[in-house]
């Protein structure tokens, strides 16, 4: 569960936004309003029985499935968990479910410039390694397949990385990121001038 801790209670909510790239979207709030109600019928549970069972007044829910109000992070956690789905199905796109790719800007801070953008989601049977890797320009790592159902995310912060798989190559800039299986064999290259720096997530 995500927790307020200290922070305002402004700062820890989804915003009314649009996605970061520059074509029209339907705001996070509409993928939330869309999905909680989608879910809920499929569950075939009433306003006031979801209410109950998530701890969230139905007057939120009612805000929710309207696209009508902003709300915590920590409230979406009680409606997914009532509802037996992930934080992330209820993020994002309805037309993208099945996909692990998210990339959805969900929380924005009272500073401007402050932002929380959930990429990917990848369901995990064991264990989550975070890496942060380093490759000097020329380097190379080279990796054999890891075993069926492992996966991995990789995210560019600085420089450019080349992601080999199989006989497939992804150019990622700052900003980018790759998520697939990983049971073939991949690598990672920096055919840049700088040095390149990225975060991976490996789902086991």
């Amino acid at each position: 569960m995500r927790q307020s801790g200290q922070y305002t209670a402004q700062t820890h909510y989804v915003s009314n936004i649009v996605h970061k790239d520059s074509n029209p979207r339907a705001s996070v709030l509409q993928h939330v309003s869309q999905n909680v109600r989608r879910l809920r019928q499929a569950a075939e549970l009433s306003q006031s029985a979801l209410s109950e069972k998530s701890s969230v007044s139905r007057r939120m829910l009612v805000a929710i499935e309207a696209g009508e109000k902003n709300v915590s992070l920590t409230t979406l956690d009680r409606v997914a968990e009532a509802l037996g789905v992930a934080f992330s199905d209820l993020i994002r796109a309805p037309d993208s479910r099945g996909s692990g790719r998210i990339n959805e800007l969900v929380w924005t801070g009272e500073h401007p410039g402050s932002k929380g953008i959930l990429l990917a989601s990848a369901t995990a049977t064991r264990e989550v390694e975070l890496w942060e890797w380093r490759l000097e320009p020329g380097e190379v790592y080279q990796s054999e397949a890891d075993a069926d159902g492992w996966s991995e995310q990789v995210y560019v912060i600085e420089g450019c990385l080349t992601l080999l798989i199989t006989d497939q190559q992804h150019r990622l800039g700052p900003g980018e990121f790759y998520m697939y299986a990983s049971n073939c064999a991949h690598g990672y290259r920096n055919d840049g001038d700088v040095a390149t720096r990225f975060v991976r997530n490996l789902m086991i």
